[in-house]
């Protein structure tokens, strides 16, 4: 039977990172649950077995029934009847085996219905899940919209609403329009208030991942007369109400299972969240914060998946009388992929340590005044995880990306037929760098932590760090990167040219992903010596893509700047 947890040393690893125990002690307001929830943890190693029990759980439903499913659901696909969408017959296999797992709503309160896990654990089992269908992943994963109504909701709303997910309802976030793509300012579903204070939207929704869902968060135009951002507001739209059809689904490249579809409000009734106004300046923003990590989650899913299916072929495919994982070439391609493939994995983690500290001094702060020190610490760690998370996001895809080609190429001609899971892989892998923010938008996300020195002064914390023997020569590498790194960033910010710092900025955004990634990979080194490989090569790749761009940027006149670009 296979179990795509316990296959899989990493998570278990990353699930045993020394923050963790912070991480569930102010989670679980040291275990004050215990006395109320049977099923509530009552120490830290409880807590532990807990996550650790759920997860062998998600792996054995992903390695033996939803990995099992999507080749079926890639071929059956979802479709639209009488405005309503009707998913392959083994996607619903896949949401019932969830849903009488218990395996919804999994970082809600248990008082809402949910097990109070860390963002952390919650990502692992998407990095499960999305290894064993990408494309189940944006169903299941969805589920994440519940903390928008956690955080921004009124309590009627949270008790309306949350407990219908965990019980196993699904959602989806309805954003973008045929006018207003990743530019949501633009957004015109219309939000009108009736005499009687209640709401209904009218207007066009487009692109929208499981549009036909039980629970929609809705970004609307609720102040007339206006045309940017700070028009918009966030609703909550429930299904059972009526109001929305599903227009069609769009016939996509890849993520097939997943309902990407066009939705139609005609007087759909819906209850504002929170302040009007502020739909996209605060809702939003934390929405796409949280659906980036699961992306970034799912990038991972898709790179493991792409490695194993590569090494896999390479082991039993055999050319001039031996395997063809003995040719240093592949073996090389395989190397490199393991690496891109550990380096992202332990810069998701990071990541979503960072997001769990910030998030959870967020909601103890609802409960309580924050000491001194704890205001210092969340402030830390919410800088880290805005820093973090575009970074993550756009490093994971694009590695996500180049795993999946390269997976293909050592299949050969066989990878381009659709015998081997690596042609679906491919196709899936695409829209990892494109939605919820494409690449380019994370790296404007994430160039301010370039110029402000949230990347180079978390690098120079590592820097301090002291290091076995054997990893010395290594560090010293990752010293040179940074020393590039910080002449290169402050070479661009000493042009007064803000075209010239934009063209500049994803050369610099890869400078810090390569450099904050080797730290990342040599700390796991530190504490697992199974990493040292990888880090070896990930920190010798990342030497020779810094240099790269620093050689490019000091070798680079301003002035001519004119002849690069295309207008």
């Amino acid at each position: 039977m296979a179990n795509f947890y316990t296959d899989n040393e990493a998570l278990k690893f990353y699930l045993n990172h020394p923050m963790m125990k912070k991480i569930v002690e102010l989670k679980e307001r040291n275990f004050a649950d215990a006395d109320k929830f049977d099923y509530a943890p009552k120490d830290f190693e409880d807590a532990l077995d807990s996550y650790d029990r759920v997860l062998d759980i998600v792996g054995d439903i992903c390695g033996n029934i939803i990995a099992e499913n999507a080749e079926s659901v890639d071929h059956e696909g979802p479709r639209v009847e009488n405005g309503r969408v009707i998913y392959a017959s083994a996607t619903e296999k896949n949401l019932d085996a969830c849903r009488k797992a218990g395996l919804m709503g999994m970082s809600m309160p248990r008082r809402l219905g949910g097990l109070n896990f860390p963002i952390t654990p919650y990502i692992m089992a998407a990095d499960i899940v999305s290894r064993a269908d990408t494309g189940f992943e944006n169903l299941w994963g969805l589920q994440d919209c519940a903390e928008t109504i956690y955080e921004f909701a009124d309590e009627e709303q949270k008790q309306k609403y949350i407990p219908r997910v965990c019980a196993g309802e699904t959602m989806s976030m309805d954003l973008t329009e045929p006018d207003a793509g990743s530019d949501l300012q633009s957004v015109m579903l219309k939000a009108t208030q009736k005499e009687d204070g209640s709401w209904v939207l009218n207007g066009v929704k487009r692109f929208i991942t499981n549009g036909d869902s039980d629970i929609h968060l809705v970004l609307a135009r609720s102040e007339e007369g206006t045309k940017d951002g700070r028009g918009l507001s966030m609703f909550i739209y429930d299904k059972r109400n009526g109001g929305v059809n599903v227009r069609r689904i769009e016939n996509k490249m890849g993520i097939k299972g997943s309902p990407t579809c066009e939705l139609v409000y005609k007087d759909a009734p819906a209850e504002l969240v929170g302040s009007r106004k502020l739909g996209l300046i605060k809702y939003v923003m934390a929405l796409m914060n949280g659906a980036r990590l699961g992306i970034a989650a799912q990038s991972v899913g898709v790179s493991e998946i792409a490695y194993r299916e590569a090494l896999a072929y390479a082991k039993d495919r055999k050319q001039f009388g031996k395997a063809i994982i003995e040719f240093p070439a592949v073996s090389e391609i395989l190397s490199v992929m393991k690496a891109k493939l550990d380096a992202s994995r332990t810069l998701l983690y990071a990541c979503s340590r960072f997001v769990d500290m910030y998030k959870i001094y967020d909601d103890i702060a609802k409960e309580r005044k924050l000491e001194v020190e704890e205001k210092k610490e969340a402030k830390y760690y919410s800088r880290l995880a805005d820093a973090f998370t575009p970074l993550a996001k756009g490093m994971t895809s694009e590695f996500c990306n180049q795993n999946a080609y390269d997976c293909i190429q050592i299949h050969g001609g066989s990878g381009f037929m659709k015998d081997y899971a690596c042609e679906r892989i491919y196709r899936d892998a695409r829209i990892t760098s494109i939605y919820e923010g494409t690449t380019q938008l994370q790296v404007v996300a994430a160039i301010r932590h370039v110029t402000t020195g949230t990347f180079l002064n978390w690098i120079k914390e590592q820097e301090d760090k002291h290091v076995a023997v054997k990893n010395e020569d290594v560090k010293a590498i990752l010293k040179q990167m940074t020393q590039q790194y910080a002449a290169a960033v402050e070479a661009v910010g000493s042009v007064d040219s803000t075209e010239y710092h934009d063209f500049m900025a994803r050369r610099l955004v890869e400078m810090a992903g390569y450099t904050v990634m080797g730290y990342l990979l040599l700390d796991d080194a530190q504490r697992d010596d199974s990493f040292r490989k990888s880090l070896n090569v990930f920190v010798k790749l990342g030497q020779a893509e810094v240099a790269k761009h620093a050689d490019f940027i000091s070798n680079f006149r301003p002035e001519q700047i004119a002849d690069y670009l295309y207008k």
